[in-house]
């Protein structure tokens, strides 16, 4: 028997049956579990904050070794492995030990979450809690390199010049991959109806920016005409710009004013701290400028470098999206909100980063108080990075050109036949 469309169907309330008296509503259930992977999606997001304090915390006990171990513990000194009578376990090696054990401890976080991908893993709630049993390992790896021979330090030194050339490099890509995002964000589209005027101005804040950054180093770092390293940086820096402006601008690439200006700003703020990062001793060196006896400008530069530090490595390791090779894939409700092996991976990569930083780059000589990142090393080698920066920037401007122009070379003898 067929009813009839105007007859109304009642509507059925399914339940599964749990016991003789109680009963679960589907719907409920279905909310009861939305709401746990939003409380443990929230726990997830609240622990990254938490581990980037506890770097924090490392690199102010890294600074402490450096600059006032030795006085304020001397103890140590009595360690074989910190060689009595020696400095062994503070200033340049201290910083690597301390260094060592963030390495460690981040590891070990990189190694127990590298597989996680849904909120009810067990290793979610590893990275979400445990936080006395971390604390723990976090004590543990800390203590353990200042009982290893300075040998061994050493040579964990020197491969943490790699790991924080690796690092720089993570987050050279991360700033590129916001740039171009923020352009296409800004650039003006049918589909969005955005307005183009708020990138145009943008643009154009960014390149007076710019171009009054290199006159100002042009100013202050190039008073006398002996200073020809330092015109050198500047004006290859203009270059640059010019460079970058003219291929952005290019009929075939035609990819705007707005990404070229934001990297402009990033090369010039490159060069500059690259300049600033020259020893008091050379003779166009911006520090022989200050007392360099730890003034509060100092000490304020210097606080503000270490929290640079902790933004760019907890920036960059939340930023896995930019290294995925599938980036559309679709976010389900119970996938995790970021990669945790990925953000334990950039902070063990940081904690070698901010090593270099305190000791600049030098293995065998100590820095003075109060300072970071000041030596002739660091300054090369955030030249290298400016220049880096610069090139694969330019190449992702290209590369679609000549990709395309390599198609279309490819598919004309085929339309020939």
């Amino acid at each position: 028997m067929v009813e009839s469309a105007d007859q109304p169907k009642e509507a059925t309330l399914v339940e599964v049956k749990l016991s003789d008296d109680m009963t679960v509503n589907p719907g409920e259930q279905f909310e009861q579990k939305s709401y746990e992977n939003l409380v443990k999606r929230k726990k997830s997001l609240l622990a990254r904050y938490a581990y980037a304090m506890i770097f924090l915390i490392i690199n102010l006990i890294a600074w402490f070794f450096r600059d006032y171990g030795e006085k304020i513990l001397p103890l140590l000194l009595y360690s074989k492995a910190c060689r009595i009578g020696e400095t062994g376990c503070f200033h340049t090696l201290g910083v690597l030990r301390v260094s060592l054990g963030c390495f460690i401890f981040f590891c070990t976080m990189f190694l127990t979450t590298c597989n996680t991908s849904k909120l009810y893993q067990a290793r979610n709630t590893w990275h979400s809690g445990w936080w006395v049993l971390k604390f723990i390992i976090l004590i543990i790896s800390l203590v353990v390199p200042f009982f290893i021979p300075s040998d061994y330090i050493q040579i964990y030194g020197e491969i943490a010049r790699i790991g924080a050339g690796v690092f720089l490099l993570l987050q050279l890509l991360s700033v590129i991959e916001f740039i171009t995002w923020w352009n296409n964000y800004w650039m003006p589209d049918e589909k969005k109806k955005h307005s183009c005027s708020f990138g145009l101005f943008m643009s154009t804040l960014f390149y007076i920016a710019s171009v009054c950054g290199i006159v100002l180093m042009y100013v202050l770092y190039t008073s006398k005409a002996s200073c020809t390293l330092n015109i050198f940086f500047i004006s290859w820096t203009g270059i640059l710009l010019a460079v970058m402006m003219v291929i952005s601008l290019h009929s075939k690439v035609n990819r705007g004013l707005l990404s070229s200006g934001i990297m402009a700003s990033y090369v010039v703020f490159l060069c500059w701290s690259a300049i600033r990062s020259e020893p008091a001793t050379a003779k166009c060196s911006p520090q022989t400028q200050g007392s360099g006896h730890g003034g509060w400008t100092t000490v304020i530069g210097f606080l503000i470098a270490i929290c640079a530090i902790v933004m760019a490595t907890f920036s960059t390791g939340i930023d896995s999206q930019t290294f995925q090779f599938r980036k559309n894939d679709i976010q389900l409700e119970d996938d995790i909100p970021y990669k945790y092996g990925f953000f334990h991976l950039v902070f063990s990569l940081g904690a070698m980063y901010f090593a270099m930083l305190f000791i600049s780059w030098n293995l065998d000589s100590s820095t003075r108080k109060w300072s970071i990142d000041v030596g002739w090393a660091s300054t090369w080698v955030k030249i290298v990075n400016e220049w880096f920066a610069a090139t694969i920037y330019l190449w992702r401007l290209i590369s679609p050109v000549v990709r395309q122009t390599k198609v279309m070379h490819h598919e004309e003898p085929v339309q020939g036949v």
